[in-house]
């Protein structure tokens, strides 16, 4: 049996319209006997929340079993002062630190999502703030560093873009706690009690993800949904194992795989 981490936005659904033939296919790898573990960059909901959408879509998943950036920052900075521009409602996944709006020992850069919020929280204001404080010495993390993620409405810029800003102004480089930094993938892995090199990362990012992935000594499946470029898989260094059209795709492949049908 494999272990799969499952990455969410682009891969399970877009814009909470789940991918066409996605819920049977991650029904499917749990009758198979796969260990799954639901990965996200998602920093805009709690996990409780995130997990119930899935819920509602058709999935079927505990919340333990869903891996989000804010609680592997409450983790990271537990008991520091912390400046943080995060959405309103992911607040509570970050018990135990304590958010400041001066003094603080860390500053947090969270993600944006489809509403108005990003146009407060990512104000002049608050980005000068942030500034102000890496430049006195708080260090600079941030829940993920994604340029763009694909929505109903098209791509839309994410915080990646004020994250390298700031990096650029204070010359100081961001911590990324979120895919694909090694800790993240480590924190999936140890949940799973999973090996690199038995373990697929189902992915819509060949940029980042799958890089981050196979250095990190795990397989990659990159499916044509959510943010897929071609353009992007062309100039991929290094590859995915394999390409599927969808995620619907992705458990065959891996069952040929596994009895040697096939070799991705």
């Amino acid at each position: 049996m494999a272990c799969i981490l499952l990455d969410i936005d682009g891969v399970l659904h877009v814009s909470g319209d789940p991918i066409p033939g996605a819920v049977d296919a991650v029904a499917g790898l749990r009758r198979s006997g796969h260990a799954l573990r639901f990965v996200t960059n998602n920093s805009t909901r709690p996990r409780s929340r995130l997990a119930e959408e899935l819920r509602e879509m058709g999935f079927t998943l505990e919340d333990d079993e869903l891996q989000t950036t804010p609680s592997t920052a409450a983790r990271e900075l537990a008991g520091k002062r912390v400046l943080a521009l995060v959405m309103a409602a992911v607040v509570p996944d970050l018990e135990g630190l304590e958010l400041v709006g001066h003094d603080a020992e860390a500053v947090l850069i969270g993600g944006c999502d489809e509403t108005l919020e990003p146009n407060q929280v990512f104000s002049y204001m608050n980005l000068a703030r942030a500034f102000e404080e890496i430049q006195m010495g708080a260090s600079f993390y941030c829940l993920h560093k994604s340029k763009w993620w694909q929505t109903s409405r098209g791509p839309m810029l994410d915080s990646g873009a004020f994250i390298s800003g700031l990096e650029y102004a204070t010359g100081v480089e961001a911590t990324v706690l979120g895919k694909p930094s090694p800790s993240y993938f480590a924190a999936a892995l140890d949940a799973l009690d999973a090996e690199p090199e038995r373990t697929w990362l189902v992915t819509d990012d060949v940029e980042a993800d799958v890089r981050g992935a196979r250095l990190f000594g795990m397989r990659t499946a990159l499916v044509r949904t959510g943010k897929f470029r071609p353009e992007a898989l062309e100039s991929a260094d290094p590859s995915p194992d394999i390409v599927v059209s969808s995620v619907a795709q992705f458990p065959a492949l891996l069952e040929e795989d596994l009895t040697g049908g096939g070799t991705p």
